[in-house]
């Protein structure tokens, strides 16, 4: 992009429910600054059985959407990722965006960076640099040595990123966005969210349980072993459907065969509902990152089911558990029931959109060099800006 353009042309790249949480904000911001922002929508948000979630990224005012379907249910990643690129390159060519942002771990984040990198279009990659343990962490450190630059969740992160080669000068420690929305008033109460959703609960728990594709034989008897100690519990849940990824119909058979009147499932929420939701409840449990970020940010207790979430956070509030240890699992239901923990910070302070758009107003990040280099670094001297 030229310095001088007056209006320059971010798009965001968003595949789901949960990357649309961290980008929104940010866009809305950016659209009040007066750039120019267009969405490129694909992923779940065009599945009818995940919600048609689409609709939700349609209500930003003051943004251009481009919807992209990529796949039918049940296609395997590398098709995915093949379909993505070759929708993802034609809009490109048309539109040409000054710079393209891209979150997380998703197919469709590593599809559009690698795009973005063979055709010299700047790219931020929001949420490198963390670890999970499963083939999201291998397409999350692809997307940081695709990108261009990296806004990082973590110290830790940020140091794993520059670990990887990149250049400490590509680095910006600035905190997950989504916290920002948790930390903000909210003027809908639970009382509207809970009939919006026909939530019937005084008392619940949330429970986001995803397939791990490389425990895609297993994970059907991995949802049936955790929604058995769910129901021994006597608690009640309010449930949010998973991803798309292979092994999301062996989970959802599992949660039908659920009681309806102990466990609420839903294909999604709004985001700022959830939050509400989430800030009331009594326990996460699952394998979303939302269990390991979130809930520790909130002061929720939760439980970390399974290898999906492999070394991300060191939380007090997190009791990492196998999806089979039933009396573990309802120990620490009984335990940690509507307790709530000191908040923790490690993956940022509820300011991480200020930061965000501060640093794409400053000349100097526009003149880093398209071109990478290898860098050699410990990354030790990369703070939180505040």
């Amino acid at each position: 992009m030229s310095i001088a353009r007056c209006v320059p042309h971010v798009l965001f790249v968003t595949g789901t429910r949960a990357d649309f949480s961290k980008i929104k904000g940010t866009a809305e911001s950016l659209i009040r600054e007066g750039w120019k922002v267009t969405f490129f929508v694909t992923g779940m948000h065009m599945l009818e059985t995940y919600g048609a979630t689409f609709l939700e990224v349609r209500k930003i005012a003051g943004a251009e959407q481009y919807e992209y379907v990529n796949q039918r249910e049940g296609d395997p990643l590398d098709l995915v990722f093949s379909k993505t690129v070759l929708g993802f390159s034609d809009w490109i060519h048309e539109h040409c965006p000054d710079l393209v942002i891209v979150h997380g771990d998703r197919v469709e984040a590593k599809a559009c960076a690698f795009v973005c990198a063979t055709n010299y279009i700047r790219c931020v990659h929001i949420e490198g640099g963390e670890v999970s343990g499963t083939i999201d962490e291998v397409f999350r450190h692809c997307v940081t040595k695709l990108a261009h630059h990296h806004f990082v969740c973590s110290e830790t992160a940020a140091r794993n990123v520059v670990s990887l080669g990149e250049d400490p000068n590509r680095v910006v420690l600035m905190g997950s966005p989504e916290l920002d929305t948790h930390a903000a008033e909210m003027s809908v109460k639970l009382d509207e969210v809970r009939r919006y959703y026909e939530i019937p609960f005084e008392e619940y728990g949330i429970v986001v349980f995803h397939p791990v594709t490389s425990e895609v034989q297993t994970i059907g008897q991995q949802a049936q072993d955790l929604f058995n100690s769910l129901a021994q519990s006597g608690r009640d849940f309010v449930v949010i459907a998973s991803n798309n990824d292979p092994g999301a119909k062996s989970i959802m058979d599992v949660v039908e065969q659920q009681d309806l009147t102990r466990f609420r499932t839903l294909p999604s929420m709004r985001f700022e509902y959830f939050s509400i939701l989430f800030r009331n409840a009594s326990l996460m449990v699952g394998n979303s990152s939302a269990g390991v970020r979130e809930a520790p940010f909130l002061g929720v207790p939760s439980i970390n089911v399974g290898s999906r979430q492999t070394g991300r956070s060191s939380a007090a509030s997190v009791f990492n558990v196998e999806a089979r240890e039933h009396d573990e699992i309802t120990r620490y239901i009984d335990k940690q029931w509507n307790k709530r923990f000191e908040r923790c910070t490690e993956f940022g302070d509820g300011n991480s959109v200020v930061r965000f758009v501060n640093e794409l107003k400053k000349r100097e990040f526009w003149e880093i060099p398209m071109q990478k280099h290898f860098f050699r670094s410990d990354g030790e001297n990369i703070k939180m800006q505040r």
